[in-house]
């Protein structure tokens, strides 16, 4: 099955650039989540991480 796929991908013309455009999103998607990760304010990561504590001490809705 491997040699049938390899076989039909290398007749394909231009093939190579698809794993360049994979390579390079990857790369750019977590630059980006490296930077942001590293420049978040701490208030932010704070009110985030307090997000399911919130839930519980909420009122519940009467059911109708």
């Amino acid at each position: 099955m491997l040699k049938f796929v390899k076989g039909y991908m290398e007749s394909i013309d231009g093939i190579a650039t698809y794993p360049m455009i994979s390579l390079l999103i990857f790369f750019l998607f977590f630059t980006i989540l490296f930077w942001w990760v590293f420049t978040a304010s701490k208030e932010h990561i704070k009110e985030v991480s307090e997000i399911p504590l919130e839930t519980e001490n909420q009122p519940k809705e009467e059911l109708l």
